[in-house]
């Protein structure tokens, strides 16, 4: 029986790194599936593929699609859709590292490695801006039914679609800012992670209010933080039975429903967004089925 890949549910690790494929050649594509199936786990190793990797193997997955690019009000959303995704999860940079090297010699020439992103849990899963993150996120049978495809469709039960974007922060700019201003942003206290009666529309936690939205919009947050150099930010990753409901969350914060801009984009802007189909496993190897495979 088909079940997910254990990664999308399981807490997240201390160490992490997101690793985006182009499509070089498809001749070799046979050959970079078989060491694709040999090292992707789904536990420390969590696999998405892009739809363009999804057309060249033959195949559709109804709900993939490549990665809007938006513009509302003073803000721009970019696509930058890769063919593959593969989601890095342990405790050991090194280890990352050597895992990295070694997925990579696995699927060239097909396949090449062309962005690496490193990601961190900060304090107990906070923001770097010091915010908690993800304090919303669905637990339980609600993260199942969330996160992963439902119903009994050989090779598609159990899988995922993944919304990936790299937010990049201004933390000078945050910095400057008064402590209830920061909080009105974010719409929530920093001190005790209490939401507050009084933010502003423009507040993230009501842009993104889930629940707020028809159908209700609830995917499984799995961010981290990032950093590279002086450069430094979110790692945005949310997981959900279909793109839906992240895109209907992204399009209200760029403002495009109602002409009102998430506070976030005053300290933050993303810098990069992609989706990707995380298949099933089955007998403990990713399900292609779905592909013809």
């Amino acid at each position: 029986m088909s079940q997910h890949q254990n990664g999308i549910l399981a807490p997240l690790p201390s160490q992490a790194r997101h690793l985006y494929f182009t499509l070089e050649s498809a001749a070799g594509l046979d050959a970079a599936l078989a060491g694709l199936l040999r090292l992707a786990d789904g536990d420390t190793l969590v696999v998405g593929f892009g739809a363009s990797l999804v057309q060249a193997l033959g195949g559709k997955v109804d709900g993939l699609r490549i990665f809007p690019a938006l513009a509302g009000a003073g803000v721009d959303v970019p696509s930058t859709q890769y063919a593959l995704w593969c989601w890095l999860r342990g405790d050991d940079r090194g280890e990352l590292l050597h895992r990295t090297r070694e997925l990579a010699a696995a699927l060239a020439p097909a396949l090449r490695l062309l962005q690496i992103n490193e990601a961190f849990v900060y304090q107990t899963g906070h923001d770097l801006t010091g915010y908690e993150d993800g304090t919303e996120n669905p637990s339980g049978e609600d993260a199942d039914a969330a996160a992963l495809v439902s119903g009994d469709a050989p090779g598609l039960t159990g899988s995922s679609f993944a919304a990936v974007q790299n937010w990049q922060h201004d933390l000078a700019t945050f910095d400057r800012l008064p402590e209830g201003e920061r909080d009105h942003i974010i719409g929530r206290r920093r001190s005790d992670n209490e939401e507050l009666a009084d933010a502003p529309e423009s507040a993230h936690v009501k842009r993104t209010a889930q629940e707020s939205f028809t159908p209700e919009a609830f995917v499984l947050r799995r961010s981290m933080p990032w950093s590279e150099g002086d450069s430094c930010g979110l790692a945005f990753l949310a997981f959900g039975h279909s793109l839906d409901a992240f895109e209907a969350q992204l399009k209200r914060m760029a403002g495009l429903t109602d002409g009102i801009v998430d506070g976030m984009f005053r300290i933050s802007r993303p810098i990069s967004g992609g989706y990707y189909w995380c298949p099933p496993l089955l007998d403990g190897h990713l399900d292609l089925r779905a592909l013809g495979r």
